[in-house]
């Protein structure tokens, strides 16, 4: 939490410059039906990584919010299956959400509504590429709709597409990164390996001899090209070790995966979020430093016009 906030300097509430803001970070999700917001910061005295401070859970319904849930310090009310507001009765940990802590959830459905939709979002930070990574050994041979976090059922994730996926696209996403190359899923005593074969080789790479980009490529077809798609995937830094021809087709396969799912992209690449930008039509949300704090370019003009 402390290399999370900013390190400048803070409002105050009063001419006194130690009367300053607490030090909270806040953050909120907007569904389809279900507004969702967190507080927390670090707490006094310093004893844990951080505290929940507030939380609430809301929609809108005719152009006013209806609260289900709302938690400001200890004090905490619930909206029941009844629609009456209640004490919540059970005992909330000051370093989790409800959503993880929630008990009895047929009593609250709307919560509960939430946490399923919530907990079904996907985010991918970082695949391992290195000589004992699982991506480079055998796998399980499992039906494998949804590439786990760490890629290491890569193998049977590609697999299942080949099955029961858009297969099509997959082929047409590996022929456009390695021109004359196929992909291929090897099968040995109940497990997968996974395999390409090159122009002009006459035997399959194996796993262990693809590049870190190629594997990482893999891993990201898997990702979005998922038979069962989230409603939100996030990848951060999806361009890391990617050679820059295969910017062109991931980019396309990001677009058309955003048709299934709200797409959340993170990277340091300009070039990658040049082709998003071409193939999709939405411009990225370009961010900058000042004065050690990170904002969305432009946002100090606003803020000095207003």
């Amino acid at each position: 939490m402390p290399s999370v906030f900013w390190a400048g300097e803070r409002r105050t509430r009063s001419a006194n410059p130690s009367n300053r803001d607490p030090v909270r970070m806040s953050l909120a999700v907007s569904t389809n039906t279900f507004s969702y917001e967190l507080q927390c910061g670090l707490p006094k005295p310093y004893k844990s990584a951080f505290e929940v401070n507030e939380e609430r859970v809301w929609m809108d319904a005719d152009g006013r919010e209806v609260n289900f849930f709302q938690r400001n310090g200890s004090a905490v009310w619930i909206r029941d299956r009844e629609g009456r507001r209640a004490s919540y009765a059970g005992e909330l940990l000051n370093t989790e959400s409800v959503l993880s802590q929630l008990r009895e959830p047929h009593l609250y459905p709307e919560l509960s509504a939430l946490r399923s939709e919530m907990t079904q979002w996907r985010f991918y930070h970082h695949f391992r590429t290195d000589p004992d990574s699982p991506l480079r050994h055998p796998q399980i041979g499992v039906r494998t709709p949804v590439l786990s976090h760490d890629g290491s059922d890569l193998a049977a994730a590609l697999q299942t597409i080949f099955e029961i996926g858009d297969s099509e696209t997959m082929d047409e996403a590996i022929a456009q990164a390695f021109p004359g190359a196929d992909l291929e899923i090897e099968h040995q005593s109940g497990t997968f390996t996974v395999g390409i074969r090159m122009p002009g080789l006459k035997r399959t790479l194996s796993a262990r001899e693809l590049s870190d980009g190629t594997l990482r490529y893999l891993c990201l077809v898997a990702a979005l090209l998922s038979p069962r798609p989230p409603t939100l995937l996030a990848l951060n830094e999806p361009a890391t070790s990617l050679h820059p021809d295969l910017l062109d087709p991931l980019a396309k396969l990001m677009v058309k995966a955003s048709r299934n799912s709200q797409m959340w992209i993170v990277t340091h690449s300009t070039r990658l979020a040049e082709f998003v930008e071409r193939h999709s039509g939405e411009a990225p949300i370009r961010l900058e430093i000042v004065n050690g704090e990170t904002r969305v370019l432009g946002q100090r003009l606003i803020e000095e016009q207003d």
